[in-house]
């Protein structure tokens, strides 16, 4: 199926649609983002595209200004795969979700990955100071609606699995590659992600 078929098969974009696409951030925009406990980082090297999930209390992400955002790197497992795409090609995709609200907020742009200490300071967050920042400049903003959400039950617990309704990270791991994994209860998992939130 090639381009035009495609968009035969599914008609024009709505109006509100097509209008609502913005050039950079407006004051709905901001909002949004300091609004935001979670979002999706998207990064490309070339070849292959890399989804990273990054969260902290709402407000993480910094509004420096409408033409500039900040994200903090927490502790995790170094392989900072997004980081090292963002240096071969500085085009990412955000998306920001805010809890039990059902919109989202899409941004893409132009990165750039700081260790400015200054601009590490201004995200210290309890003990920590990141390792590096990744600095957006958004080139595309819009606001997109709730249906997806909606259907996934998301954000309604009466929804939600009673139980986990999958082994453990490391259940999985240790069958996925050999390595033996001493943690594998799922509280004992919870408890280490707890205690290394924000150790460097």
């Amino acid at each position: 199926m090639n381009k035009d078929e495609l968009r035969k098969l599914y008609g024009p974009a709505t109006e509100k649609a097509t209008k609502k696409i913005m050039e950079g951030l407006d004051s709905h925009s901001i909002n949004f983002i300091r609004e935001s406990s979670f979002l999706v980082i998207g990064t490309f090297d070339g070849e292959n595209i890399d989804l990273s999930p990054k969260g902290d209390p709402k407000g993480f992400v910094k509004v420096v200004s409408k033409e500039r955002i900040e994200i903090a790197d927490r502790p995790g497992n170094n392989r900072i795969d997004g980081l090292l795409n963002i240096i071969d090609n500085p085009f990412v995709s955000l998306i920001f979700f805010i809890p039990n609200v059902s919109e989202t907020l899409r941004v893409q742009g132009h990165a750039q990955v700081s260790c400015d200490p200054k601009v590490l300071e201004n995200h210290k967050l309890k003990s920590n100071i990141p390792k590096t920042v990744t600095i957006v400049e958004p080139t595309k903003v819009f606001l997109h609606c709730g249906k997806a959400l909606l259907r996934s039950g998301l954000w309604k617990p009466d929804q939600w699995p009673k139980t986990r309704p999958i082994p453990t990270l490391y259940e999985m791991i240790e069958d996925q590659t050999g390595i033996n994994c001493e943690i594998k209860n799922e509280h004992d998992i919870i408890d280490k992600y707890k205690s290394e939130l924000y150790k460097n």
